[in-house]
Formats: structure tokens, C-alpha cells, sequence
């Protein structure tokens, strides 16, 4: 007897079911993240030193046309590999001519940052959902995106958001991919595996490849998964990767000798010529100074102690933090004698312990390295959490949201009462109206969530927990640049009319890496080299010019020609006054003054 239609249509149907359900998350969840990530993202200044460096890297870039070698200020700037430069110089490069003007600004500075942000947010989802199912997918997505530190790096031009999201990207594509019988969806997660791998290298270098290679290897190892990497295509993955990050490498290499007009000088050449401040060329610099001395030695300036990434992996994943103990047990139930049970907990764990292991080791440290655990710390809290909500119940989970509560509440005093520093204490009357809001939000989400856990509705005090995350962050947004004092953006509204091509542009022992982004022209330094020395010294006769000792430039400041400098306001009157020069403060900020050492022709 054949089955009815009625009694087949819900075995036809459900794979179109699943199907059109990933559909339609992926697009809901591109809609909501983008208004999160994209909302206010040009409120506020670039900040100095690193978003005025890595704007002003990509809008030379697409000046000049040079795709090739990295200049900032005008000079030669190898700390890094091209991948952010080359996207955000093409995207000045398009929406300069829809804009009329260059194309940069905040908002297209910070573009894909936050365009990362939420690609990463998308891929937590899609390796939640594929390991534990949809609602683990949604709520890692929640947790990954709302994160402080993640979200912090989506409002901010630094490499680590990417790096992080492609560093992920490949992880996940590898853990996923183990899963899958042979076929074309495997194929194409290991492929992603290799191309992550490939872009994640061409954004901060060697990092890229080796430290998913060291997580995906040490599982296999530790757990015995061997005959679960095959087939892993080896071979076309190798040729793929080598594909994307060889040919940058080797024109920058080609492009760049060392003083000697040697591609290698060797090592111990190298070090002789960068002691020496003699060039070394680019691919000793890169690979020896930028990877090995950096992570080897103190020369970077960078040294904590080991236990340094601990606090700020507890502090980064607030508010979510609250349920990280009761997430790992979830995940990891019966420990290690269940380990056969839990294999995708086990490579998320490791996955955490490993990079923040790594980076710990390293003599060169910053809050931001760690930015790659996040999304595999949040598909484990998303894991619990989905649990959690389908119970409705948990004592693990009520402790959480008590903490949660606990921790706001002394936030909210803090916001309300704790005095601001001594340099910033003039602030205090345009931040009185955001602390009083701040304070409340706080305060009053500390309430609900109380009152939410006094009637046994846990899912009440989720939801408090997450609608007083939004407010705190979004309200951020809007004061995070009174705390900046060392933007030169107001110095660039005020010489938008005055500067002439001709004109001298000068910053004074000091670089105030926003003044090129903003005035759309390399400026002259005085008495400062900093992470400029490379460059600098790699091609003197280019630079003696425009880098020089306060001795010339107080003579060039008499000669003929109008001349503009941007000086610190602590001394500056003694500078000039200690010459006998004349000068004119036409702007002031709490860091800097602009001078003028003549009127400008009308």
C-alpha cells in the first residue's frame, strides 16, 4: 500500500525545512548585525597612534597606486602584511568618486572592521548551528557579537579583528569539516580551512597559518583523530594557500633589498645592519625582526608578565564571562574519561587554552592578541545557554545572572561617582548627563535582573541581561572620543581653508598619526622618529628632508614661505620664544597647538 501525500510531506519537506531555516537566520542575523556593528562607526574621531596609522597606510596606498610596499608618512612600513591596507585603499578608492573626495573618513576607515565583526558573528552561528544545533547557533552568535572586546574591535581600525575572524574562520571550517563524510561539502570546508589560513597570514603574518595548524594538530594528537582528517587534500590546499600569500612576499622581497642589494642578507648580517641603523631590507626586517625579535625579545616595548592575557580573557568576554565555568563543564561532561563524547568541546577548549598559551609565551604583549578565542568561547557559553533557555531552570545559571547583577550594580556606582583623571577633569560637565544615563542603565538592569530571579523567570533576567548590554555599549559609542585628546581633527578643519600645496607642515617631537589622514598630505617631522626608523633610514635620501632636529627646523621656520606646526601645548611657548621666532596660535586642544609663523596670502 503507498504512503498517502499527507503522511510524506513532512519527510519531503524537512530537509527543505532545515535549508530554508538557514536561510533565513543567516539573513536576519546579516540584518541585525550590521545595524549593530555599522551603527554610530563614524561618530567619533580616528584614534592616535594606531587608527590614524592604519587609515593613513591604505590612503597612501591608494594615492600613489603602490600595492606593493606599505608607506606611512611617506616612509617605508613593513610591521605588518597588506591585507586591511589593500581593502580599505580599494574601498577609498570607489567611494572616492561617488563622494567627491578621496574617500576617507571615519565611517569608510573603519568599514571593515566592523565588516569582519559581523562576518564573524555570521560564522559562529554557522559552526554553532553545525555542532550543536540551531539554537546553540543564535545564541553563539549573540555572545560572539556582544562581547566587550570583540565589539570593542569592531569600533576600531586595528588587524586583529580580522585576523582573529579569518584565524576562527579556519578552525571552525576544520572541525566542521572532520565531521563530514567525504564528499563535495567536505572538499569545500577544507578548502576554506587553507584559504582562511591563507588571508589570516596575509594580515599578520606567519601566525596566520601556524598557530590553527598548532590547534588542529595537537587534537589530532591528543584525542587519536587521525583517520578523521582524511582526506584533508593536502596537496591542492597547500598549492591554495601558497597561492594566495607567496606573491606579495616575493615582490616586497624583490622590491626591497637590503642596503647591500641582497634579498637575504642572512642573519646575522641583518642584525649587524639593523644595529648598525643601516637597511636591512625587507625580508630580514619582516620575518626576523617582526616575527622572531618580536616574539623572542623585549625590543618591541610590549613585555608583560605570563599571567597577562588571563585577566583580560575574563574581562573581554563580560557579560557573557558569568557563565564560562558552568559552560566548559557543560561541554566537557564527564571529563576526560567521556572525552570520546565531547571531541568538539575538547578542540574548542583547546583552541582557547592553546593561543592564549602562545601568546602568553611571547615577549611582546597586547589586550588585542587574543582576539581569536572569542568566537570558540562563545560557541561554548552559546552551547549552555541554549540549554539553559529550553529549560528554563539551572542553578548554574541563576548564580550567573546574580553575579551579572552583582557586577553592574558596582559599575553603575563607579559610572556615577568615581572621579575622572586629573587631565581629563575638565570633561566633567559634558559627561555629567552620560553618567547619570550610564549609571542608571546599569543600575536599573541590575534591578531587573533581580527581580526576574525573585519570581523564577530566568529567561526575564536573560533577556535584562542582554537589553542592558546594548545600552551600555551603544551609549559608548557616543562619548568614547571626549577620552581621546591627541586627535588633530579640529587642526584639519582649521588649515582646510588656509593650507596651500606650498605650505610647510610640520608636527614637533612628536607624530600625530592623524594629521596625514585628515589634511590628505605627508607632513614634515621634527625631533621623532619612533616606529618610523625603519623607513626613515631605508631610504635616507628620500627622508632627510622631512625628518629633521629641531635646530633646522627653527631655521626653516624664518625662512621665507608660510610654515604651520602642530606642537605640544606643554613647552611650546618656550620653544619658540627660546629663538626668538615668531608665532601665531591659531587652535588649540588639550595635547597640541597649531601655530602659524606668518599670516597666509589672502
Amino acid at each position: 500500500m503507498m504512503p498517502s501525500a499527507s503522511a510524506a510531506s513532512p519527510v519531503s519537506s524537512a530537509p527543505t525545512a532545515v535549508r530554508g531555516s538557514w536561510g533565513r537566520d543567516l539573513l536576519l542575523l546579516t540584518l541585525a548585525l550590521s545595524v549593530w556593528f555599522g551603527l554610530f562607526l563614524g561618530s567619533r574621531p580616528l584614534n592616535n597612534p594606531d587608527e590614524g596609522r592604519y587609515t593613513e597606510i591604505p590612503r597612501e596606498m591608494a594615492a600613489t597606486g603602490d600595492y606593493v610596499t606599505p608607506r606611512l608618512n611617506g616612509v617605508k612600513y613593513f610591521e605588518k602584511p597588506p591585507l586591511v591596507y589593500w581593502l580599505s585603499a580599494l574601498t577609498f578608492e570607489v567611494v572616492g568618486p561617488l563622494t567627491g573626495t578621496n574617500g576617507v573618513n571615519e565611517w569608510t576607515a573603519r568599514f571593515w572592521g566592523a565588516a569582519f565583526a559581523l562576518a564573524g558573528g555570521l560564522m559562529t552561528y554557522a559552526a554553532g548551528r553545525a555542532l550543536y544545533g540551531r539554537a546553540t547557533g543564535w545564541w553563539a552568535a549573540l555572545v560572539a557579537s556582544s562581547c566587550i572586546l570583540y565589539y570593542g574591535l569592531s569600533r576600531i581600525i586595528l588587524l586583529d579583528m580580522v585576523v582573529g575572524v579569518t584565524m576562527a574562520g579556519a578552525l571552525f571550517a576544520f572541525i566542521v569539516g572532520v565531521r563530514e563524510a567525504a564528499g563535495p561539502r567536505r572538499r569545500w570546508l577544507f578548502m576554506a580551512f587553507y584559504v582562511c589560513m591563507a588571508l589570516a597570514t596575509l594580515t599578520k603574518g606567519l601566525i596566520g597559518f601556524l598557530l590553527p595548524c598548532l590547534v588542529a594538530f595537537t587534537w589530532l594528537l591528543v584525542f587519536n583523530q587521525w583517520k578523521a582528517l582524511r582526506p584533508c587534500y593536502p596537496v591542492v590546499g597547500a598549492l591554495v594557500l601558497l597561492a594566495i600569500t607567496v606573491p606579495w612576499h616575493v615582490l616586497a622581497a624583490l622590491r626591497n633589498p637590503s642596503v647591500d642589494g641582497l634579498v637575504w642578507p642572512g642573519y646575522a648580517h641583518g642584525l649587524e645592519l639593523h644595529h648598525a641603523g643601516q637597511d636591512p631590507g625587507w625580508m630580514w626586517f619582516y620575518f626576523v625582526r617582526e616575527h622572531f625579535l618580536r616574539f623572542t625579545t623585549t625590543e618591541h616595548g610590549r613585555f608583560e608578565p605570563a599571567w597577562f592575557f588571563l585577566p583580560v580573557l575574563v574581562a573581554g568576554l563580560f557579560p557573557w564571562v558569568v557563565f564560562a565555568w558552568q559552560s566548559v563543564r557543560h561541554s566537557l561532561a564527564g571529563g576526560w574519561r567521556e572525552r570520546g563524547r565531547h571531541l568538539e568541546a575538547w578542540f574548542l577548549v583547546l583552541w582557547i587554552v592553546l593561543i592564549v598559551a602562545f601568546f602568553s609565551k611571547s615577549q611582546s604583549k597586547l589586550i588585542t592578541y587574543i582576539s581569536p578565542v572569542f568566537p570558540a568561547a562563545a560557541v561554548l557559553i552559546g552551547h549552555y545557554l541554549a540549554k539553559a533557555w529550553a529549560e528554563r531552570s539551572g542553578r548554574g545559571l541563576r548564580a550567573g545572572l546574580w553575579v551579572f547583577a552583582g557586577l553592574v550594580f558596582v559599575l553603575a556606582v563607579a559610572a556615577a561617582v568615581y572621579p575622572l583623571p586629573a587631565k581629563q577633569a575638565a570633561l566633567a560637565p559634558q559627561l555629567l548627563p552620560w553618567r547619570f544615563f550610564v549609571g542608571t542603565v546599569l543600575a536599573g538592569g541590575a534591578l531587573a535582573v533581580i527581580l526576574c530571579l525573585r519570581r523564577g523567570t530566568v529567561r526575564g533576567a536573560l533577556i535584562s541581561l542582554g537589553v542592558t548590554c546594548v545600552l551600555f555599549f551603544a551609549s559608548a559609542n557616543l562619548v568614547a572620543g571626549l577620552f581621546d585628546d591627541r586627535s588633530t581633527k579640529p587642526f584639519a578643519a582649521v588649515l582646510k581653508s588656509r593650507l596651500q600645496p606650498s605650505d610647510a607642515l610640520y608636527v614637533v617631537s612628536d607624530y600625530a598619526q592623524d594629521l596625514p589622514v585628515y589634511t590628505a598630505r605627508t607632513v614634515s617631522v621634527v625631533n621623532y622618529a619612533g616606529e618610523l626608523q625603519y623607513g626613515i633610514e631605508a631610504e635616507p635620501e628620500k627622508t632627510a628632508s622631512r625628518f629633521i632636529k629641531t635646530a633646522a627646523f627653527l631655521v626653516r621656520w624664518r625662512e621665507p614661505g608660510v610654515a604651520y606646526a602642530v606642537v605640544r601645548t606643554a613647552g611650546y611657548k618656550q620653544l619658540f620664544a627660546a629663538a626668538g621666532l615668531p608665532f601665531t596660535v591659531i587652535a588649540e586642544t588639550p595635547r597640541y597647538v597649531l601655530v602659524v609663523n606668518r599670516s597666509p596670502n589672502p
